[in-house]
């Protein structure tokens, strides 16, 4: 685990799962006006990992995330693809290297499930090749995996929350990117959907992408994600593995919660537990 001080808050993370990382975030400060969300970053995304980025309201989690898709420019400090600063490509160049589902998306009028899905192949057109098959079976894929595929003809408008929100993830999958960013992907999910989705973006780590998302809820972080970023306050706290970085004594600093870490007895990970009020505890 790489705990940071105010004192070191800014160094590199320095284990072996990040040597060489596609993605490298260095002493990025990212800004609304004269705001600053995220101060100083330095970190890196380990390839072919599933990192979760947790942290409490309004630490900048997700203005971080955007930054490394280039929807947020830094005041300060750059983020390197393959070594090049994202900046630096073109929009559709970086959108076959890194796709981006945001919080909240809104689909054009009228438009179908199947519609909105194929745009996520627009970063693959050209003028000399346009729709191909190569294409439709990246939509299909996508429609199958995320569970929408009885949905194509629908419009997007006449869904459910929890039907919108696969489609938007169905549209970031068949964009086939090697780096996949997820602002708060089981929002608006019901529980059982909110399994099969980080089911699914386990499977797409474990085939080689490079998954990286937002997430609130920390016993989905420490079951699905290989490598954790902890922030507060617009810093890196914390990262590494789960059971080095899910402490008793973190979860109280980050997130004011008491709780005991116990072993997940379906998968050895950690489990948060709170405490719970003396007069609500099991006597």
């Amino acid at each position: 685990m790489t705990t940071q001080t105010p004192a070191s808050a800014h160094a590199p993370a320095t284990d072996e799962s990040t040597a060489g990382s596609r993605v490298r975030i260095e002493g990025v400060t990212l800004a609304y006006d004269t705001a600053v969300v995220v101060d100083d970053v330095t970190t890196a995304i380990p390839d072919g990992g599933f990192t979760a980025i947790i942290g409490p309201n309004g630490c900048g989690k997700s203005t971080l995330l955007r930054s490394v898709a280039r929807v947020m420019t830094p005041r300060s400090g750059a983020v390197l693809l393959d070594g090049r600063d994202v900046t630096r490509y073109k929009p559709k160049e970086l959108a076959r290297q890194v796709g981006l589902l945001p919080q909240s998306s809104v689909a054009p009028d009228s438009i179908s499930v199947a519609e909105l899905v194929a745009r996520g192949r627009f970063p693959h057109q050209t003028p000399f090749a346009q729709w191909s098959q190569s294409d439709e079976r990246a939509v299909q894929r996508a429609l199958r995996s995320t569970g929408v595929e009885e949905l194509s003809t629908r419009p997007v408008e006449a869904l459910s929350g929890g039907q919108r929100q696969r489609v938007w993830v169905a549209m970031a999958l068949a964009q086939e990117t090697g780096v996949l960013l997820l602002d708060e992907p089981t929002t608006y999910l019901d529980v059982a959907h909110q399994i099969e989705l980080l089911d699914l973006f386990a499977d797409l780590h474990e085939e080689g992408r490079t998954v990286v998302a937002v997430l609130h809820d920390l016993n989905h972080a420490a079951r699905y994600a290989t490598h954790l970023v902890v922030m507060r306050d617009g810093r890196v706290v914390a990262e590494g593995e789960p059971p080095q970085v899910l402490t008793r004594e973190l979860v109280a600093d980050v997130f004011g919660l008491a709780a005991v870490i116990i072993d997940d007895p379906e998968t050895g990970t950690p489990l948060v537990v709170p405490r719970a009020r003396s007069h609500r505890a099991r006597t």
